[in-house]
């Protein structure tokens, strides 16, 4: 069996991914993951957008996969893939940003992100491919979503799938899709699956719930689907056709609880009314209100929306909402809506990492694609530019031990400051924002200019234009690691023994001394 080098490489990279990759269950997941999809006509940037937090408990670890080109009969071997043998390779891979056996972007622009929705049991397979390995190889192998979801198809069918239910945002530099798969048993090999093509204009979103439901069954512009997906159903007495009810697939294959309409399908609610308050939609279905509809599976935002608007979107805790997580009870004198969780908010304590990516047509792939990424909680992250026609990543993201502290690691930066934070919400919080607002929007504005110069060297060398662009997108995810490690410095020093909001102690009434070097005199 003949392996190219970067066939060696992409197989040493998942075997040590997929130890800390997300292993989810199939009983309703909640502290998982959620996306937004944003397409193109509905991004001020003409961007299609990919946001995605991956909630799980690990440190976060980014990697670059560099592209390569491979002997016939090459493999990829899989860490798990046990009854079939390792994949074959195809004669050219794409470079891809990933982290934690999670495929980003490609060098094409390519995005993917996802949300793991459980679904019906026994459906899994014993052996097969974890849906982190669909995602990586769909990227090192095509460059628009529909081919990632023939290609994701066609790889579950020969090798089999291990996991649960799956949604997937599969986005390229024109349009956004919602895959949603799961296994078809064990008995058999492979996934049955639908594929709904999000509107341009809209945005949409999922939150470990599934979301489509009655689908289109000749509309192949618009929606791509298994041949066995509805008889597949009828024969495991999931859907029958004499009920002359239209073919659901979120019923069919994850019926809704109470638990899921709470903890999955709130995060979506409070989604898709931030983008569109005119909607004004009701929190009846995601309150387990008998009879209430489902959330549209995508809506018309009242105004496009920005990057930084993006942002704002993930650091969702529901303020101003009945359900507002800092004003419930549990929250304390400090606001915190992480003291005592009555809810499922998109901002939590357990985020591996978070991705907001902009694919965007008008521009060439290495300067147009980018993930904007950060490790653990978003509400206190700090977004870094990753340009995909980079060569490299910064080292700071590529490494996070959890059992040992690491000023120099960006997941542990980060999550140092959330951490700290926590106990003392709103004390901290202006603090945490406004270091956000000086990185982020200094990225922001500098994007322009960035992109530029990378597009002048670009018309005289793509190979300069790529060296410009992996300097920049190095030394802007070391300079977030400085700024973090600087800013957990000062709350430390600014909130020493309690001190609340003022650097300086107030001294206690009627007290005529004054204080030299902080002690009394």
């Amino acid at each position: 069996m003949l392996r190219s080098q970067n066939a060696l490489r992409v197989s040493t990279f998942l075997a040590f991914v997929v130890l800390g990759a997300p292993v989810h269950g199939q009983d309703d997941p909640m502290d998982e993951c959620t996306n937004l999809i944003v397409t193109k006509g509905a991004s001020a940037t003409g961007s299609v957008s990919i946001c995605y937090t991956c909630d799980a408990p690990f440190p976060s670890r980014l990697a670059w996969i560099p592209s390569g080109d491979h002997e016939p009969g090459a493999l990829v071997s899989i860490p798990g893939l046990r009854a079939k043998g390792d994949v074959r390779q195809v004669a050219h891979t794409y470079a891809v940003l990933a982290s934690n056996a999670i495929g980003h972007m490609n060098e094409h622009q390519l995005a993917i992100g996802e949300t793991t929705f459980g679904g019906r049991r026994g459906l899994n397979d014993s052996v097969g491919l974890h849906y982190a390995d669909l995602m990586t190889l769909a990227l090192q192998r095509t460059k628009t979503a529909r081919e990632a979801i023939k290609v994701i198809a066609a790889l579950a069918s020969e090798y089999g799938y291990t996991q649960s239910g799956e949604s997937l945002s599969i986005g390229d530099k024109e349009e956004a899709w919602i895959m949603e798969l799961i296994g078809n048993g064990k008995k058999k090999s492979g996934i049955v699956w639908v594929a709904v093509r999000v509107p341009d204009g809209h945005v949409s979103g999922h939150a470990n719930q599934s979301r489509i439901g009655e689908f289109p069954l000749d509309d192949p512009a618009n929606c791509m689907y298994s041949e066995d997906v509805i008889d597949f159903a009828v024969e495991q007495g999931f859907y029958d056709p004499a009920s002359g009810k239209p073919f659901n697939f979120s019923d069919a294959y994850h019926p809704a609880t109470d638990r899921t309409k709470k903890g999955c399908a709130m995060r979506v609610w409070s989604m898709l009314r931030r983008a569109t308050p005119a909607l004004d939609l009701s929190p009846d279905y995601h309150r387990g209100v008998e009879g209430a509809p489902r959330y549209p599976l995508s809506v018309k935002p009242e105004k496009k929306l920005t990057v930084s608007a993006i942002f704002a979107l993930l650091r969702d805790h529901y303020e101003n909402t009945p359900y507002d997580m800092t004003k419930c009870e549990g929250a304390g004198v400090y606001e915190s809506p992480y003291i005592a969780r009555t809810e499922r908010a998109i901002s939590i304590p357990g985020t591996a990492f978070s991705i907001v990516t902009q694919s965007r047509a008008a521009l060439p792939d290495p300067i147009g694609g980018i993930v904007w990424y950060s490790p653990d909680d978003t509400f206190f992250a700090c977004y870094t530019p990753l340009y995909c026609g980079t060569r490299a990543v910064p080292a700071g993201y590529t490494v996070g031990d959890r059992k040992k502290f690491n000023w120099d690691s960006a997941w542990w930066a980060i999550n140092f400051v959330a951490n700290y934070a926590y106990p003392r919400y709103s004390l901290m919080k202006s603090d945490i924002q406004k270091a956000q607002r000086e990185m982020e929007g200094g990225f922001l504005l500098q994007q322009a200019n960035v992109e530029s110069q990378a597009l002048a060297l670009h018309d005289k060398s793509p190979d300069l234009s790529r060296e410009f662009l992996t300097d920049y997108t190095v030394k802007s995810g070391d300079r977030v690691i400085k700024r973090w490690k600087a800013l957990g410095e000062h709350l430390i020093v600014r909130y020493n023994d309690s001190r609340g909001r003022s650097s300086r102690r107030t001294r206690p009434a009627g007290a005529g001394g004054r204080r030299t070097g902080g002690k009394p005199r």
